[in-house]
C-alpha cells in the first residue's frame, strides 16, 4: 500500500518535471500555460513547481536561470490569488535576491514581482521592501520598454493596495520614483508615469524637498510634441499625453513658482501648438491656485494674454486666451482676503481697464472688439469683477454711442453694451439697490429706444436683443419703460414681412410677455384687438389693399405674445371671436384669411403645450368653438354665408385639423377622457349639447344620412381621436370603427372617405394586440376585397388598403406583409397601378396629421429599413416579370422606397439597384424622375466609386432632364450635374467640353432658381481638372 501511494505521488511530479524541462531546455512556450492550469486545478502546488525548477534556478548559465524564473513568473501571474502568506514571503525574498542577478534574468524577475504585487495575501512591509530593492538594484531606464512598463505597473499596484505603507517611506518613495522615471521617452510608459505622479500629489504622498525635482522630471515633456506612427496598434494620441501631463502640472499650487514662468515663455513663443497648450494649462491651473501663487506673475500673464488676443491671427488662440483671462479673474475673485492683504483682484482689473478702455474711444475703432472681448472675459468671472468693469466701461460706451452718428458704429457699440448686459444675468443680487445696472437704467433705455427707431435694420436688431436682455434683469424696467417698449414692439410688428426686424420683434414680444404678462395684457393686447377690429371692417368692405398685410401681422402678433397663461386667456377668445365674426356673413372672408386665423390658433396651441393648465384651457375653449363653427357651416340653409362655404374647403379643414391635433396631443389621459366623452357622441349620436351656440336647424349625423358637408367634418374627428394618448378609452369604439369603414368606401365624397380611412388607420395603429384588433382588421380586409372588385368604390377601397397597410407597417404587425403584397399586386392594375406606385411614397413618409409619434402612434424604429428588406426584392422581381406598359409603376414604387431610405442602408445595395434607378430616369412620369434624382444626388457624394462606373449614362440622362418641362426636375437634374463633379476627375474629364456646352442652355432659363443652379453646376465643371480644384 505504501509503495502504491509513493508511486502516485511520483507520477505527477515526474509529469511536472517533464513540462519544466520542455519549457526551460526545449524553449517551448506552451508548457507554462499547462503548468499554470494544473496549479489552478490543484494537481500541483506552487512549492512543487519551485522544487521542479530547482536545478534550473541554480544553473550557472544565465539564460537557463532566466527561463526557469520566467516559467515561475508566468505561473504566478495566473495563480497569484491561490498563494498563502507564508509562500508569498518566501517568494518575495527569492525575487528580491534575484534582482542582483545577471541582466538577462531581470525581466523575468520583474514579471514575478508584478504577479506578487497583485497578491491579496501580501504581508505588511513587503511592498516597501520590494520597492526599495527595485530602487537600489535596478537601473530602470536601461531596461527595454516592456520591462520599464512592468516596473510602473508594480508601483501602480502597490499604490492602489498598500498606500499607507508606501506613505511610510516618506520622501524617499518620491525620490526613488523620480530617479526611476527620469529620461522616460516611450508614450505608453509616460501615460502610466504621469498617472503615478498625479496620484503622488493628489493622494498627499510626501514630496519633501523634491518638489522642484518632481516638476522638472515631468515638465521636461511640456509642451507635448508627439505624432503617433501610422497604423499604431496602441492607439495613443497626442491629446492623451497632453491631458495626462496637464493633469500633473495643474494638480498642485506647489508647482506654481516653476510652472508659471514656463507657461509665459511658451505663450510668447512662435509655435501655435505651444501657445494653445500653455493657455489651456494656465486655465486648468487657475482651478487650484490662489492669490499667493499668482501674485508675482500677474503682470506678465496679463501682458502675454493681452498680446495674443490683440495680435493673433488664430481664433483658437484668442478663445483660449480669453478663457485663461476668465479663469485668472475667477481665481483672484474666490480667494479669501485677510484684512491687511492687498486686493489683487482690484489691482488686476484696474490694469485690464487701463490697457483696454482707451481703445474703446479710438475713432477708427480698430481694437474695439479685442478690447471688449478681454473686458467681457474678465467681467464674466465673478459678480465683483462684473460690477467693477461694467461700472467703469458702461459710462464710456454710452458716451461713445452718442458721439458717433453713423448707424454701423452705433451698432458696434450697442453690441458691446449688450455683451456686458448679458454677463449681469449670471449674478443675482439680494438687495435691489446693490444692482449696478440700476444707475444706468434710464440711459440704457433711452439708447435702446433710439436704436429701435433708427432706420438701419441691423441697429434695430441689436436694439431688440438688448431690450430683451434688459427685460430679463429682475425689477429693472419700470412700468413706463415697459409701456414704451411695448409700443415700439407693436410698431415693429407691422413692418414688412420680409424684414428681419419684424421677425425679431415678434420673438422679443414672446420672450418679454412671459416675464411681464400684465404689461403686455394692458398695453399690447388691447391695441391688437383694436387693429383686429379695424381688419374686420376692412374685410367687410372688401378693402383688398389693406386686408392682407395688417390683418395677417395682427394675427401673428397675437400668437407670438401668447406665451403666458394669463395672456392666452385674452388672446384665444380674441382669435376665436374673430373667426366667429367672419361666420356672421358680413365679411368677405377668403380661404387665406381663415387659414391665417387657424395658423395663429395652432401657434398658440403649440405654446400652451408646455403648461398642462394652459393646454387644457386651450383645448376646452378652442376645440368646441371650432367644432360648432364647422357643424354650423355644414348645415343646409337657404342663404349660405361666404365663410360657411369657406370653412368646408379642403385647405381650411386641413388647417383646423392641425389646430385640433396640436391642442390634443399633450392632454393628460384624465382630461383627454373627459373630452372624448363629448366629441365621439357628437359624431355618432349627434349630441351637440357641449358646443357653444348649439341651436342648429337640423340634426348633425355625418355617418348616417348626413349631407356631403357634414361628412367632410369627419376630418376633425380624425384630428381629435388620432391625437389622443394610447391609454385613453374611446367610447362606442365598435360602432365608430364600423361607421368609419363604411364611410371610407363611400364614392360620393373623396375628401370624407379619405379622412375616414385615415381615422380608421390611426385608431387601428394604437389598439393593443388581441381579439378586438383582429376583428377590426378582418372588417377592413373584407371591405377592401369587396371594394376592389369592379365598381364605383375601387379608388376608395384602395385608399383604405393603403392607410391600413401604413398603420400596420409602422407597428410591425404580421398582417402588414400580406397587405403590402396585395398593394404590389395592384401595380399591374391598369386603373389603380399609378396610384399604387405613389402609395409606396406614403408608406415610407412621415405624416403630419395621423400616425405620428407626436400623436402617440406606435411607430417602431427602423420601420423603413425593415420595409426595404422585406419588399424591395419582390418589387425588383415584379419589375422584371411585368409587361412593358406597367413597368413604370414598379420603377416609381421602387424610386419612392429608395428615396426615403437612410443612405447608409442603401449604399451596400447600390450596385444591384443602380441599373433600375437609371432606367427610372427614362420614365416619362415627372414624379418618378424627381424622386429618382433626389435619391441619386446624395449617392453621387457618398458612393463616387460605384457611380463612376455609370458616368456615361448619368451625364446623358442628367443633361436631358435639365431641359424637362417641370421646373423641379430641371433644378434637381442640375443639382445632380453639380454633384457629379465629386466623382474622380480622370473619369469626368472626357465629358467636360460636352457638359459645359450643354449647360449654357439652362443659363437662359426663364426661372431664376433654374439659372442659379445652372451657374453653380457649370462653374464647377469649368474648374474641373484645374490646379487646386
Amino acid at each position: 500500500m505504501a509503495a502504491a501511494a509513493a508511486l502516485e505521488a511520483v507520477a505527477p511530479t515526474g509529469a511536472l518535471w517533464g513540462l519544466v524541462q520542455d519549457f526551460v531546455m526545449g524553449q517551448q512556450e506552451g508548457p507554462a500555460d499547462q503548468v499554470a492550469a494544473d496549479v489552478k486545478s490543484g494537481s500541483y502546488t506552487v512549492l512543487q513547481v519551485v522544487e521542479a525548477l530547482g536545478s534550473s534556478l541554480e544553473n550557472p548559465e544565465p539564460r537557463t536561470r532566466a527561463r526557469g524564473i520566467q516559467l515561475l513568473s508566468q505561473v504566478l501571474l495566473q495563480c497569484h490569488s491561490l498563494l498563502l502568506e507564508k509562500e508569498v514571503i518566501h517568494l518575495i525574498l527569492f525575487y528580491e535576491n534575484r534582482l542582483k542577478d545577471h541582466h538577462l534574468v531581470i525581466p523575468s524577475v520583474l514579471q514575478g514581482l508584478r504577479a506578487l504585487s497583485l497578491c491579496v495575501a501580501l504581508p505588511p512591509g513587503l511592498a516597501v521592501s520590494v520597492l526599495k530593492a527595485i530602487f537600489q538594484e535596478v537601473h530602470v531606464q536601461s531596461l527595454p520598454q516592456v520591462d520599464r512598463h512592468t516596473v510602473y505597473s508594480i508601483i501602480t499596484n502597490f499604490m492602489r493596495t498598500r498606500e499607507e505603507e508606501l506613505k511610510g517611506l516618506g520622501a524617499d518613495f518620491t525620490f526613488g520614483f523620480i530617479q526611476m522615471m527620469d529620461g522616460e521617452k516611450d508614450p505608453r510608459n509616460l501615460l502610466v508615469a504621469f498617472r503615478i505622479v498625479h496620484d503622488l500629489i493628489s493622494r498627499d504622498y510626501s514630496l519633501g524637498p523634491f518638489v522642484e525635482e518632481l516638476f522638472e522630471v515631468t515638465s521636461c515633456y511640456f509642451p507635448i510634441d508627439f505624432t503617433p506612427p501610422p497604423n499604431d496598434p496602441h492607439g495613443i494620441q497626442r491629446e492623451d499625453l497632453i491631458l495626462s501631463l496637464r493633469a500633473v502640472l495643474a494638480s498642485t499650487p506647489r508647482f506654481a513658482e516653476f510652472l508659471l514662468p514656463l507657461l509665459i515663455e511658451k505663450v510668447d513663443s512662435e509655435i501655435l501648438s505651444a501657445k494653445l497648450d500653455s493657455l489651456q494649462t494656465l486655465n486648468a491651473c487657475c482651478a487650484v491656485y490662489g492669490q499667493k501663487e499668482l501674485k508675482d506673475f500677474l503682470p506678465s500673464l496679463w501682458a502675454s494674454v493681452r498680446r495674443e488676443v490683440f495680435q493673433t491671427a488664430s481664433e483658437r488662440v484668442e478663445a483660449d486666451g480669453l478663457a485663461a483671462l476668465h479663469s485668472l479673474t475667477a481665481c483672484l475673485s474666490r480667494s479669501v482676503l485677510r484684512a491687511d492683504a492687498e486686493d489683487l483682484l482690484d489691482s488686476f482689473l484696474s490694469n485690464i481697464l487701463q490697457d483696454c478702455r482707451h481703445h474703446l474711444c479710438e475713432p477708427d475703432m480698430k481694437l474695439v472688439w479685442p478690447s471688449a472681448k478681454l473686458l467681457q472675459a474678465a467681467a464674466g468671472a465673478s459678480a465683483r469683477a462684473c460690477d467693477h468693469i461694467t461700472s467703469n466701461v458702461l459710462p464710456l460706451l454710452l458716451e461713445q454711442f452718442h458721439k458717433h452718428s453713423q448707424s454701423n458704429q452705433r451698432r458696434t457699440i450697442l453690441e458691446m453694451i449688450l455683451g456686458f448686459l448679458k454677463l449681469h444675468q449670471k449674478w443675482s443680487y439680494e438687495d435691489k439697490d446693490e444692482r449696478p445696472l440700476n444707475v444706468f437704467k434710464d440711459q440704457l433705455c433711452s439708447l435702446v429706444f433710439m436704436a429701435l427707431t433708427d432706420p438701419n435694420t441691423q441697429l434695430q436688431l441689436v436694439g431688440i436683443r438688448t431690450l430683451v436682455v434688459l427685460g430679463a434683469q429682475p425689477d429693472l424696467l419700470s412700468s413706463e419703460d415697459l409701456e414704451l417698449a411695448v409700443g415700439h414692439l407693436y410698431r415693429l410688428s407691422f413692418l414688412e414681412e420680409d424684414s428681419q426686424s419684424w421677425a425679431a420683434a415678434l420673438e422679443a414680444s414672446g420672450a418679454l410677455a412671459t416675464l411681464y404678462p400684465v404689461a403686455f395684457s394692458s398695453h399690447l393686447v388691447p391695441k391688437l384687438a383694436e387693429e383686429l377690429g379695424r381688419g374686420e371692417l376692412d374685410l367687410a368692405r372688401g378693402d383688398e389693399s389693406t386686408k392682407c398685410s395688417r390683418h395677417l401681422h395682427c394675427l401673428q402678433a397675437l400668437s407670438a405674445v401668447s406665451t403666458h397663461p394669463s395672456i392666452v386667456k385674452e388672446t384665444l377668445p380674441l382669435l376665436l371671436q374673430h373667426l366667429c365674426q367672419m361666420n356672421k356673413g358680413n365679411m368677405v372672408a377668403g380661404t387665406n384669411e381663415v387659414i391665417a386665423v387657424c395658423q395663429s390658433l395652432q401657434q398658440v396651441a403649440e405654446k400652451c403645450q408646455q403648461d398642462p393648465e394652459s393646454c387644457w384651457y386651450f383645448h376646452q375653449t378652442a376645440v368646441p368653438c371650432l367644432l360648432a363653427l364647422a357643424v354650423q357651416a355644414s348645415m343646409p340653409e337657404k342663404g349660405h354665408s361666404v365663410l360657411r362655404k369657406v370653412l368646408l374647403e379642403d385647405e381650411v379643414l386641413a388647417a383646423m385639423v392641425s389646430v385640433i391635433g396640436t391642442a390634443t396631443t399633450h392632454l393628460s389621459p384624465d382630461l383627454a377622457a373627459q373630452s372624448v366623452a363629448h366629441i365621439v357622441p357628437l359624431f355618432l349620436d349627434g349630441n351637440v349639447s357641449f358646443l357653444p351656440e348649439n341651436s342648429f336647424p337640423c340634426r348633425f349625423q355625418p355617418f348616417q344620412d348626413g349631407s356631403s358637408g357634414q361628412r367632410r367634418l369627419v376630418a376633425l374627428l380624425m384630428a381629435f381621436v388620432c391625437s389622443l394618448p394610447r391609454n385613453v378609452e374611446i367610447p362606442q369604439l365598435n360602432q365608430l370603427m364600423r361607421e368609419l369603414v363604411e364611410l371610407s368606401c363611400c364614392p360620393s365624397c373623396p375628401f370624407s372617405s379619405t379622412a375616414a380611412a385615415k381615422c380608421f388607420a390611426g385608431l387601428l395603429n394604437k389598439l393593443p394586440a388581441g381579439q378586438q384588433l383582429d376583428e377590426f382588421l378582418q372588417l377592413a380586409v373584407d371591405k377592401v376585397e369587396a371594394g376592389l372588385s369592379p365598381g364605383p368604390c375601387r379608388s376608395q377601397a384602395f385608399t383604405l388598403l393603403l392607410w391600413v397597410t401604413k398603420a400596420l407597417v409602422l407597428r410591425y404587425h404580421p398582417l402588414s406583409s400580406c397587405l403590402t403584397e396585395q398593394l404590389m399586386g395592384l401595380l399591374g392594375d391598369p386603373e389603380l397601378g399609378p396610384a399604387a406606385a405613389d402609395g409606396f411614397s406614403l408608406l415610407m413618409s412621415d405624416c403630419t396629421d395621423v400616425l405620428t409619434r407626436a400623436g402617440h402612434a406606435e411607430v417602431r424604429i427602423m420601420f423603413r429599413q425593415r420595409f426595404f428588406t422585406d419588399n424591395v426584392p419582390a418589387l425588383v422581381q415584379g419589375f422584371h416579370a411585368a409587361s412593358q406598359d406597367v413597368k413604370p409603376n414598379y420603377l416609381k414604387g421602387l424610386s419612392h422606397v429608395l428615396n426615403r431610405l437612410p443612405k447608409p442602408v442603401l449604399l451596400p445595395e447600390l450596385p444591384t439597384l443602380l441599373s433600375l434607378l437609371l432606367e427610372a430616369l427614362s420614365c416619362s412620369d415627372c414624379v418618378v424622375q424627381l424622386s429618382t434624382l433626389s435619391c441619386l444626388q446624395p449617392l453621387l457624394l457618398e458612393a463616387p466609386q460605384v457611380m463612376s462606373l455609370h458616368v456615361d449614362t448619368l451625364v446623358t440622362k442628367f443633361l436631358n432632364l435639365s431641359s424637362s418641362p417641370s421646373m423641379a426636375v430641371r433644378i434637381a437634374a442640375l443639382q445632380c450635374m453639380h454633384a457629379l463633379t465629386r466623382l474622380p476627375t480622370p473619369v469626368l474629364l472626357p465629358y467636360k467640353p460636352q457638359v459645359i456646352r450643354a449647360l449654357a442652355k439652362p443659363l437662359d432659363d426663364k426661372k431664376r432658381l433654374v439659372r442659379k443652379e445652372a451657374v453653380s453646376a457649370r462653374g464647377e465643371w469649368f474648374l474641373l481638372g484645374s490646379p487646386g480644384s
